[in-house]
């Protein structure tokens, strides 16, 4: 077949997405992880295993107290008024960036997260949602950046080439269908292949776990209240229990077989036997008994549920909040394992910070006709707080070396890493310290006489 030539900016190729013709996404191979299903399940993960729950409430904690800033695209007065306007939107909208940031930590568990923006006039103090703001400027700003729920999901809207146009949902309580085109929304997603809508959830990877560790731990349980409470035994009259026995005798046979099956022990059981025979060569006739259990069973269930929670945890880059459980890990792997998840979490925080910068600043500049080249950055400072005595030291050599000079900068990043106050604009500088008193010698002899 002859190939045909394409024109330029047409594009020849598609993602490959695996969608239905009505806008559902279809990559999911295991039935009861596709679609809807996914979103129930992996709600669940979340909510009833402690696992799973600590190491989801960690990550959002992690997140919350990561410090966020807009910073000026250039030294220029009508740059920094535009970060210092974006910031300003920043601040006043209808829910904190906290409460904001932890909701987009939600693609931790599904995959995804959704975002419409909404917009206001800021027209100071109204009683209008419309323009009510701290300022009174006239300018249009965030009135907020409104999660829109993954189990509110209908379908997406993405053309042949696999591009993402919108998303419809059904939202409870209504449950009316709706629509939110990408313009006016924020697409955040743990992984982009293919350009799938919904991501990749970190829960994926512990499913099969979970679903083991549930039914272990269930059976465990029914388990435990059966060594510990015993097994019902029933003893009744041999004739009862004869294969030529009457139908009443079958009738009472069935009656005690169901009784004591309903003494439960979080699973019906029990069993039916005939009577003892006595000293005197009678059955004893009717009688309820508990058999006890004879001693330890043969298997380690408390082994494999631990190994399956540390395969859960792995998924999530939070291994670190099983050591020390059994005596067990040491500071050092607990440390490294810690940075491992500091640079997971900080790499998402990059994908966030992209969306952000790519798909709602500059909107919100343009609606305020600020001119591109003067488009601020939003920035996310750091996961962890540096080592205060690692730092001093690295410090100290580097200045005992010469490699490093201490100057105002030095000065003011050591005070804010270490939360010390900033200096006051009228105290001495360093180096203004070296010239008062000639007895003053800066770390590698800077500032000494030759």
């Amino acid at each position: 077949m002859p190939r045909k030539k394409q024109p330029v900016l047409a594009e020849a190729g598609a993602t490959g997405l695996n969608v239905s013709r009505d806008g559902r996404v279809l990559e999911e191979w295991l039935p009861q992880l596709s679609g809807s299903k996914a979103v129930q399940v992996y709600r669940e993960m979340a909510d009833n295993d402690a696992s799973i729950s600590a190491a989801v409430y960690m990550l959002e904690m992690l997140v919350r107290q990561v410090d966020w800033s807009i910073g000026s695209s250039e030294p220029t007065e009508s740059a920094e008024f535009a970060a210092e306007f974006v910031e300003s939107c920043r601040s006043d909208m209808a829910g904190t960036w906290a409460d904001f940031v932890s909701e987009v930590m939600t693609m931790t568990v599904f995959g995804w997260s959704f975002f419409e923006i909404n917009y206001k006039y800021r027209r100071g103090n109204t009683e209008n949602r419309y323009f009510e703001s701290k300022h009174d400027d006239g300018m249009i700003g965030w009135r907020s950046l409104a999660i829109r729920g993954q189990d509110s999901l209908d379908r997406w809207d993405l053309d042949e080439d696999g591009t993402i146009l919108g998303m419809w949902q059904r939202p409870a309580p209504s449950y009316l269908l709706r629509y939110i085109p990408i313009e006016k929304a924020l697409l955040f997603r743990t992984r982009t292949h293919k350009n799938n809508p919904e991501g990749r959830s970190l829960l994926r990877g512990a499913y099969k776990s979970y679903y083991y560790l549930k039914r272990i731990q269930s059976i465990e349980a029914i388990g435990v209240e059966r060594d510990l409470a015993g097994l019902p035994i029933m003893q009744v009259p041999p004739e009862i229990m004869h294969p030529n026995a009457s139908a009443a005798q079958k009738s009472i046979r069935t009656n005690m077989e169901n009784m004591v099956q309903k003494i439960k022990r979080d699973a019906y059981e029990g069993v039916v036997l005939p009577a003892e025979i006595g000293m005197d060569g009678q059955p004893s006739g009717y009688k309820l008994a508990l058999l006890s259990s004879g001693g330890r069973r043969p298997i380690d269930v408390d082994a494999i549920i631990k190994r399956y929670e540390s395969r859960i945890m792995m998924s999530f880059l939070s291994e670190m909040l099983l050591l020390g459980q059994d005596s067990v890990g040491s500071w050092a792997l607990a440390d490294s394992k810690t940075n491992i998840l500091a640079m997971s979490i900080g790499a998402m925080l990059d994908s966030v910070v992209d969306v952000i910068n790519r798909d709602a600043i500059p909107k919100l500049c343009m609606y305020n006709g600020i001119e591109e080249k003067d488009w601020p950055k939003l920035k996310h400072g750091d996961m962890e707080t540096p080592d205060l005595a690692q730092l001093g030291a690295f410090i100290a050599q580097a200045t005992s070396a010469g490699v490093l000079v201490p100057d105002e900068a030095l000065e003011e990043h050591v005070r804010e890493v270490a939360g010390l106050p900033t200096k006051d604009a009228n105290a001495p500088s360093v180096l203004d310290t070296a010239e008062e008193f000639p007895g003053f010698t800066m770390p590698g002899d800077f500032g000494a006489e030759n």
